[in-house]
């Protein structure tokens, strides 16, 4: 069991850092958009991971919030995009 969660946290930073990295060196707004929701889904994920193996619920909220601040940065960011299209 041990093995496999240290398998899993491995997988999850390297996935993290692959996204840091579309992030910082994204060539257009919308590429770290994406990233930056494919992120918050990472932590999502390992934040879901870890109240499974330790059994409890406690960290429910902050997952809440999260998922809260991706749908609305996805939404803000969408509408800043095409409000600068109809601009040009």
């Amino acid at each position: 069991m041990n093995v496999l969660l240290i398998v899993i946290y491995v997988v999850f930073a390297v996935a993290a850092l692959i996204t840091l990295w579309r992030i910082v060196i994204g060539p257009s707004i919308l590429d770290r958009a994406v990233a930056s929701d494919v992120l918050l889904t990472e932590v999502m994920c390992v934040l879901g991971a870890e109240m499974a193996i330790n059994h409890h619920t406690r960290t429910l909220p902050v997952l809440l919030i999260i998922a809260a601040v991706g749908v609305f940065g996805s939404i803000s960011i969408a509408r800043f995009v095409a409000r600068r299209d109809q601009d040009q």
